[in-house]
């Protein structure tokens, strides 16, 4: 079966919702699934959940805080990271569903380049299906991909001050 190339973006919220809640079809379906997430460290309620699931592996290349500015050597050193695993994970093909959470915003922070992250698209193979989820997707990686959905976002309490909750959120 052939495989494409997803692209989840916007300012709204459900990127990553949406992107776990297709691995966990995958991963009921029983395909094989890996995640890497640029910037997120730590236990996220995501990564309790989908450690249960043994055909669903996630890995980890933030550093555990904010990129703000002008990414540091280290950021851009977990970046390198994070592309050069899931180079590895593609190229591989023991894996049906491939996911690059927050990919794009990645790109936006420097910490990979739009070269790099269209050359992962390129490198795809015909039976992997490839997630590339985060705000800001640019104008090649949205023309690249077989599928482009933008979250959009109308309201949000976040804006009324209400923070990231646990099991909601984060």
């Amino acid at each position: 079966m052939k495989r494409y190339i997803q692209v989840y973006t916007g300012n709204g919220k459900g990127k990553t919702t949406a992107s776990l809640g297709l691995a966990i079809r995958a991963a009921g379906a029983g395909l094989k699934v890996y995640i890497v997430q640029f910037l997120k460290k730590g236990d996220y309620s995501e990564i309790k959940a989908l450690s249960q699931l043994d055909n669903i592996e996630v890995k980890q290349y933030g550093l555990g805080k904010f990129v703000k500015g002008k990414p540091s050597n280290e950021d851009i050193a977990a970046g390198a990271r994070g592309y050069l695993k899931l180079c590895e994970i593609l190229k591989g093909r023991k894996h049906d569903l491939v996911i690059a959470e927050e990919a794009n915003v990645a790109l936006m922070l420097n910490l990979i380049t739009e070269e790099e992250l269209l050359a992962l698209m390129d490198m795809k193979p015909d039976n992997v299906e490839l997630v590339i989820t985060g705000r800001g997707a640019t104008d090649r990686i949205i023309e690249k991909a077989d599928l482009v959905t933008e979250m959009k976002e109308i309201k949000h309490y976040y804006k009324k001050g209400v923070a990231a909750r646990v099991g909601i959120e984060k």
